[in-house]
């Protein structure tokens, strides 16, 4: 049975199994989600023709590759027009140290992280965007101690709820 976005029961399947791996091969996949080869990477096509599947990506261990300064920012701007919004978000889009910024309603409008190679860096980073008159109000930083979890969306779980 599809969903009103035209998604079935193995469609599902195959997006938790790429979500979760990555790329597969079509023997693989077909294995992990209970279909024939053939059909099953038909399906994976339909779902990437779709745009249901942005990328691929590795999950890196960045504290491997080199020491690290992680920083949760929350951002607030002056003003709330639209013009204001869209020129903060181009030039935080631009920024290679801002890995997620999230537009978010209620106490704050932004919330970021940023990684840095060090809590100066990461202080540069600020300047340059106070510096960048974006309007920005004001900003709240949160040091990174550890990483306590990190994890997908499990699919099965917003798929049956949709349905309701």
């Amino acid at each position: 049975m599809r969903d009103r976005f035209g998604l079935d029961a193995a469609d599902i399947r195959i997006l938790s199994a790429v979500q979760t791996y990555g790329q597969l091969s079509k023997s693989k996949l077909a294995e992990i989600v209970n279909l024939s080869p053939t059909p099953c990477y038909e399906r994976l096509n339909r779902l990437r023709a779709a745009g249901y599947i942005r990328g691929y990506h590795a999950d890196i261990a960045l504290e491997k590759v080199a020491d690290i300064t992680s920083v949760i920012v929350t951002v607030s701007l002056v003003r709330h027009r639209k013009s204001d919004f869209d020129r903060f978000e181009a030039h935080v889009g631009n920024m290679d140290e801002i890995i997620e910024c999230h537009a978010t309603g209620g106490g704050m409008d932004y919330v970021m992280t940023v990684v840095t190679p060090s809590l100066a860096a990461f202080q540069e980073v600020m300047e340059n965007l106070l510096n960048a008159d974006l309007s920005i109000d004001r900003y709240v930083t949160y040091i990174v101690t550890r990483q306590v979890k990190k994890s997908v969306p499990n699919l099965s779980n917003i798929a049956a709820a949709r349905g309701r």
